[in-house]
């Protein structure tokens, strides 16, 4: 592995930050992160210095705080502009609530349809005109069947997009499955952008997932390296193996080679995206 990675600056576009013992889960939580899955402040700070990551972009994680963003916000808000969040709320989040967030560094809202479904978000077209007027984002996690179903909506709202982890393709699928296809189309709309993240979740292979190479690359072509960006989704909630960050940044330079397209990745797009300093 080339480690002078560990040098390059880089933006990660996934975390979750869970501290119960500081920020205890809510009573009625379908599932409680424990153990190698908790990831408190100090550990993101250490981990994050550890790897030569400069920044992150949080996500709210519907596992144990539901629509509690509580241990986000103080995070982000002790972290000197390190972080930036995206936060799980209502459907009918008022305007005055999401400039609130977005003074505390909130950039967007995360919808996790993977875990609530299609037919929650039936009201939420309202939320989107709301996020858009803010030009805030809206973060979805979706299978792909799911994100087929999603796209009119969030379409047709003008409201700029993130996608987590590369859209969850069926890699026995192909590139010309219908979701994975619709993921390609959002491409066109210049709102819309892609995490290159989250293998362990769709691969059939163990690391380095040789069997979704050719959807990054099929999604690079379709977005541009100025609307990529990578994501570790640490601290890797209900793995079904052991997830490395080392391993994962190894799996950037085998993807990406070239200095300069990595840096765009890593850096440039999120940098420039998401608003943190240089």
């Amino acid at each position: 592995m080339d480690t002078r990675i560990f040098e390059e600056p880089k933006i990660d576009c996934h975390v979750h930050v869970l501290d119960p013992m500081r920020f205890p889960y809510q009573a009625n939580t379908h599932y409680a992160p424990a153990g190698q899955e908790l990831g408190t402040p100090t550990q993101v700070e250490r981990l994050m210095d550890a790897y030569g990551t400069r920044c992150a972009l949080l996500v709210g994680p519907n596992s144990g705080y539901g629509l509690d963003n509580s241990c986000m916000l103080d995070t982000i808000a002790r972290g000197g502009g390190r972080y930036k969040g995206v936060t799980v709320v209502r459907n009918d989040m008022t305007l005055e609530e999401l400039e609130k967030l977005k003074r505390a560094g909130v950039l967007g809202v995360a919808w996790n349809v993977t875990y609530y479904g299609i037919d929650y978000y039936d009201d939420a077209e309202p939320l989107l005109k709301k996020l858009e007027a803010l030009d805030m984002f809206v973060d979805i996690g979706a299978e792909p069947d799911q994100l087929l179903a999603m796209v009119p909506l969030l379409t047709n709202s003008g409201v700029r997009i993130l996608v987590d982890h590369c859209g969850r393709p069926k890699v026995d699928g192909g590139l010309d499955e219908p979701g994975f296809k619709a993921l390609l189309e959002l491409g066109a709309t210049r709102r819309a952008f892609v995490k290159l993240s989250g293998f362990a979740k769709f691969s059939r292979e163990p690391a380095p997932h040789r069997d979704t190479w050719p959807f990054v690359r099929a999604l690079v072509d379709a977005f541009s390296l100025e609307h990529c960006m990578w994501a570790s989704d640490w601290p890797h909630l209900r793995a079904p193996s052991r997830v490395d960050y080392g391993v994962l940044l190894a799996l950037v330079v085998a993807l990406f080679p070239n200095a300069p397209d990595r840096r765009k990745i890593l850096w440039d797009t999120p940098r420039k995206l998401f608003g943190f300093a240089s």
